[in-house]
């Protein structure tokens, strides 16, 4: 079993923290004015925001057990990390192909723009506990589950 991101859109009031607050946590300073202001090129977010009327909610990687993106990867950039079981993208390995983000069937890896161009996608923080945008959301839209 391995902890997932599940969206309560009923909480969900379009705040945009969680954007926020996963573009900070991916950011080389760590610092929010820094991340926004001094950083080039930006660094992205991993969660999306999607609205619809009265309805938002987070979009962000579902760490599919049938993950498509790893089975189409020529390189094996993408891959399941062993101990947290979350679909991770190795950025040394990746060539900017893109098959991942023309396989994921809910549209939720994007390419980077760093050096070179990556794929870029959730990565629960990177096993640091709960996800920046969890412990972020102000509505408790997003918790940090067992699945």
């Amino acid at each position: 079993m391995m902890k997932k991101i599940v969206i309560h859109e009923e909480y969900c009031i379009g705040c945009r923290l969680c954007e926020i607050q996963c573009l900070v946590k991916h950011s080389s300073s760590g610092k929010i004015i820094k991340a926004f202001r001094e950083e080039y090129p930006r660094p992205i977010s991993r969660v999306h925001v999607e609205e619809e009327g009265y309805l938002s909610f987070a979009l962000q990687c579902r760490h599919c057990e049938d993950a498509t993106c790893i089975e189409n990867c020529m390189t094996g950039a993408m891959h399941r990390d062993e101990k947290s079981g979350a679909v991770i993208c190795d950025e040394e390995k990746c060539v900017g192909c893109w098959m991942c983000i023309m396989s994921c069937p809910f549209g939720v890896i994007q390419r980077e723009k760093k050096e070179r161009k990556i794929a870029s996608k959730c990565d629960l923080c990177g096993n640091d506990g709960e996800p920046a945008c969890v412990a972020n959301c102000p509505n408790e839209a997003l918790s940090y589950e067992e699945n």
